[in-house]
């Protein structure tokens, strides 16, 4: 079976979904939600104690995954919880347990979180966290200090199509790309044009891009992500769409932009369930 990557490599559309850890001792729950994804996904993202709140190690949880169910993973790891040693000595760890996809983030900070007196330690941020397993897939640590076996990572940055600055936001993709960005995940979309303004912008990066999808509930969710969330822009049609509609609606409106992205040659879809694994089989059923 095709990697991740190679699937990439290969221009193949992919389709990814992310899933939260349990605040558990038990991966159960988790568990539970991946036998309902995998035949329609080609990799499941586990984050790293999103929004700051304690949850079991994405890592540990990955390998889970993998071992028993045979579903690739992406493990999202921050630079809010270790340092540089820490940071390294995880990566490490994830690899001898096969876990080979990372997406790059530096972090929610721990004031947002269930532990607010907690200290973040944002050594590096996630720019430097890809510039750390770019070495550890050339041989070396930050110190130049050679491995016993280097690693091969699958190296995850995240963009935000619909940012303010399109220009600064590529330029800052460059940077990424520089320090051994492999491939991009996005923020939520719900135009495809702006899609294929994001597509045409990147073009020269050549990077595989997913973007987002967070399939809207109703329209007080779509309103209130239109006019709170920075760089999300949802178009009349789909908000008036919304208005009468519900969750069926935002599910029909997600399928349509799958589609949509494979009509226009990206590379993938990212999507984004929000405690709604359901949706990943409704959106994608036709699709798989």
């Amino acid at each position: 079976m095709s990697t991740l990557k190679e699937k990439h490599n290969q221009h193949i559309f992919t389709i990814t979904t992310e899933l939260d850890p349990p605040k558990s001792a038990s991966s159960s729950v988790t568990e539970a939600q991946v036998v309902k994804v995998a035949p329609y996904v080609d990799a499941v993202n586990i984050a790293d104690c999103p929004m700051a709140k304690m949850r079991m190690s994405p890592i540990a949880l990955s390998s889970i995954i993998q071992s028993r169910y045979q579903v690739e993973s992406i493990f999202h790891l921050t630079c809010r919880d270790r340092n540089v040693i820490g940071l390294q000595a995880e990566l490490l760890g994830a690899y001898a347990l096969g876990v080979h996809n990372i997406l790059t983030l530096t972090g929610d900070p721990p004031s947002i979180g269930d532990h607010p007196d907690a200290k973040g330690v944002f050594e590096v941020d996630s720019t430097g966290l890809i510039e750390i397993a770019k070495a550890l897939n050339e041989g070396h640590d930050m110190m130049g200090h050679e491995l016993g076996e280097a690693a091969d990572f699958y190296i995850g940055t995240t963009a935000n199509p619909g940012a303010d600055d399109l220009d600064k936001e590529i330029r800052r993709l460059e940077g990424k790309k520089k320090a051994g960005a492999q491939f991009i995940q996005t923020q939520p979309i719900y135009d495809i044009r702006q899609a294929e303004n994001f597509l045409a912008a990147a073009k020269d990066l050549s990077l595989p891009i997913l973007f987002g999808i967070v399939p809207l509930k109703s329209f007080k969710m779509a309103n209130y992500l239109n006019s709170h969330v920075p760089g999300i822009f949802i178009p009349p049609a789909v908000m008036k769409a919304m208005e009468t509609g519900g969750r069926e609606t935002g599910i029909a409106l997600s399928r349509e932009l799958v589609q949509a992205l494979r009509d226009i040659h990206a590379d993938g879809a990212h999507l984004m369930p929000v405690n709604d694994v359901d949706a990943v089989a409704e959106i994608c059923r036709t699709h798989k």
